[in-house]
C-alpha cells in the first residue's frame, strides 16, 4: 500500500505525519528533520489540523485515522480520544474507566503504542499524583503539551 507524508516543524521539534490513501497511519516526533515522501489530501488536511492546534484555534481533530494494533489497544485509543482538550487524567482512572482498574499498568502500555500522537491524545494521561511519566516524544514534550493546552483551555 502507497504511503505518504510530511511534517511540521515547531518549539517540539518535528512532527512527522503518515498516511495511506486515505487516513493518517501516524504522527510522532523527531528531532531530525524527517525523510518525505509524496504527501496527499489526507496529510495535507492533518498538517493543516495540528496548525491549527498549535495556534490554538482547534481543539478537537476531525480526521480519518487508520489504527493498527491489538483490540486492546485500539480499544484504549478511542478511550484516550474521550479526553477533553486541556483535560488530564490518571493510568488507574484510564483503567477504570476501561472496566478493570487492575488494568492500570496494560492501559499504561497500550498509552505508550500509540501512533497518532497528539491526536489521539495520549498525553493527557498522568501518574500518580499528577507525576509526567511515559511519553514516547520525551516527558519535556509532554509537559509543553499539556502546559500549552491548559492555558488556551478557556481561550
Amino acid at each position: 500500500m502507497e504511503q505518504f507524508s510530511d511534517y511540521i516543524q515547531n518549539e517540539l521539534g518535528y512532527i512527522s505525519i503518515t498516511a495511506n490513501s486515505d487516513k493518517i497511519v501516524s504522527v510522532c516526533f523527531s528531532d531530525t528533520e524527517p525523510e518525505t515522501e509524496v504527501s496527499n489530501r489526507v496529510v495535507k488536511e492533518c498538517k493543516n489540523q495540528l496548525l491549527e492546534y498549535f495556534s490554538g484555534s482547534r481543539k478537537i481533530f476531525s480526521i480519518p485515522l487508520d489504527l493498527k494494533g491489538t483490540e486492546f489497544q485500539i480499544d484504549v485509543w478511542h478511550e484516550l480520544m474521550k479526553i477533553p482538550f486541556g483535560e488530564v487524567i490518571t493510568y488507574s482512572t484510564l483503567a477504570h474507566r476501561m472496566g478493570d482498574i487492575k488494568k492500570n499498568r496494560a492501559v499504561g502500555m497500550a498509552n505508550g503504542k500509540n501512533p497518532v500522537g497528539i491526536i489521539v491524545p495520549c498525553h493527557r494521561v498522568v501518574g500518580k499524583n499528577g507525576k509526567l511519566v511515559g511519553y514516547g516524544g520525551g516527558l519535556w514534550r509532554k509537559n509543553w503539551l499539556l502546559e500549552f493546552e491548559s492555558r488556551r483551555l478557556n481561550l
